[in-house]
């Protein structure tokens, strides 16, 4: 029965062409990826969050935050130009944020029990790794990109694999901790230690930077959409006391208007995540809104945020490239309707419905700027942006889980916070939606 199981989902993750690309290989890393970070927030979330009172609690996931996104949020902005710099070694980056985990697993489940500053030093190291993780598979997804597939469908299909990687992880888990506060990490140990081999194993095609160039996230509003072209134009003769104008591939360089208008956007959703993470895992604890336990309030929120999650990467397979710009504007409506409504209805129900929203924006948000940036980005300098977007997202994240802990726990408050931040990015971003129709590039083959 196992082996029957193993082949359906052998032959699931290696359809329409991704086992012979390699991107099946691929989807297998990001599975275990999941699994073990699950297997690790599992063992950390019962010392730093359950095992104490709320208030003692709330200062040591501040402490925690501090100290582990800080630093995070120094090196993200290295990140990007360092696989710019580094393109050849992007399996063995893999593979070393793996070890890395593997090792740091292995020494907390020595710590965790006791829950001592020792262990905030070593969780640093497992976030940044797996966020450096996060990074450098944005970038390799396109390189193994099959032709029967776009490049939204293949995330759709990686974010999948990493949904119910972290959904079988989280009862093994919660049994492995039964046995003792330590068992999860050894468990995460091996996961990582496996997945350190599974990363040498990808096409040598991931290491290969033919043609390519470093991006640049800025905007150029050129109404003749130089940005949707791999060949630059020839630049017009120069007339006498004119200045010389700048060199077409600086412009090149940049990723356009719509990209930047849709990172932007998704920033927000993810702003919004990192916030309803921080801010409701302490809320409820306090105020279940209604006669469940606390725990049972926790589940029904968190299972709510995980379905709009897979809602959301399934809804992008049928994502067409040419409403990317609407469907992130709808995404960012959807969520500021959604914390609106939670800010005046404070209740389970409605809360229920933020996370399952913010889950399923969040989600199709990202793929929906995927598809842009495959679109609108010249090849030459696509697979840079893509690190960089990511590495954005990541402090977006940041942002939202320190103001999710700042805020009072007051429901209608913090909710009516988060509204109005994702409201006013909705503003901006319809402004700039009516902007770029006008001289929207030309949609690119293989996006959807």
């Amino acid at each position: 029965m196992v082996e029957g199981t193993g082949r359906r989902i052998r032959r699931a993750t290696a359809a329409e062409g991704a086992g012979e690309s390699g991107l099946a290989k691929l989807i297998e890393l990001h599975a275990l990826n999941s699994f073990g970070d699950m297997l690790i927030t599992i063992a950390l979330a019962s010392t730093i969050f359950f095992s104490v009172p709320t208030g003692e609690a709330r200062g040591r996931v501040a402490l925690y935050l501090l100290i582990t996104m800080a630093p995070f949020a120094l090196l993200a902005p290295v990140i990007g130009p360092l696989l710019d710099r580094l393109p050849h070694g992007r399996r063995a980056a893999m593979a070393m944020s793996m070890l890395t985990r593997a090792v740091l697993a292995w020494t907390m489940a020595g710590t965790v029990a006791d829950g001592g500053i020792a262990l905030y030093p070593e969780a640093l190291g497992v976030l940044v790794a797996s966020k450096a993780y996060g990074v450098v598979r944005s970038v390799v997804v396109p390189r193994l990109l099959p032709p029967q597939l776009s490049l939204v469908k293949a995330n759709s299909r990686v974010t999948l694999a990493g949904l119910l990687a972290t959904g079988l992880a989280a009862p093994l888990g919660a049994g492995l901790h039964l046995i003792g506060p330590g068992w999860p990490l050894r468990g995460a140990f091996l996961v990582f230690v496996v997945g350190t081999l599974m990363a040498f194993h990808l096409p040598h095609k991931v290491d290969s930077a033919k043609g390519e160039q470093r991006a640049v996230l800025h905007s150029d509003e050129n109404p003749h959409g130089l940005l949707g072209h791999h060949h630059a134009p020839e630049p017009p003769p120069e007339k006498a006391g004119k200045p010389k104008a700048p060199p077409v591939k600086a412009m090149l360089r940049s990723v356009g208007p719509s990209v930047i208008m849709a990172l932007r956007a998704v920033g927000a959703l993810r702003f919004l995540v990192g916030f309803l993470v921080m801010f409701l895992a302490f809320l409820l604890r306090d105020d279940p809104v209604s006669s469940l336990a606390p725990t049972a309030t926790l589940g029904i929120v968190a299972f709510a945020a995980g379905a709009g999650n897979a809602l959301g990467s399934v809804f992008g397979s049928w994502l067409r490239t040419r409403g990317s710009e609407v469907t992130v504007t709808a995404m960012l409506l959807l969520a500021t309707c959604a914390a609106g409504a939670a800010a005046l209805w404070y209740s389970l129900l409605t809360v229920a419905l933020v996370a399952g929203a913010s889950g399923v924006a969040a989600s199709l948000g990202k793929l929906a700027l995927d598809a842009l940036i495959q679109r609108d980005v010249p090849e030459a300098v696509r697979t840079s942006a893509f690190a960089r977007s990511e590495t954005a997202l990541q402090l977006c994240w940041v942002a939202g889980g320190g103001l999710g802990i700042v805020l009072p726990l007051n429901g209608t408050l913090g909710l009516a916070v988060a509204a109005g931040v994702v409201g006013l990015t909705l503003l901006v971003t319809l402004r700039s939606l009516l902007r770029v129709s006008h001289h929207r590039p030309s949609a690119r083959p293989r996006v959807a």
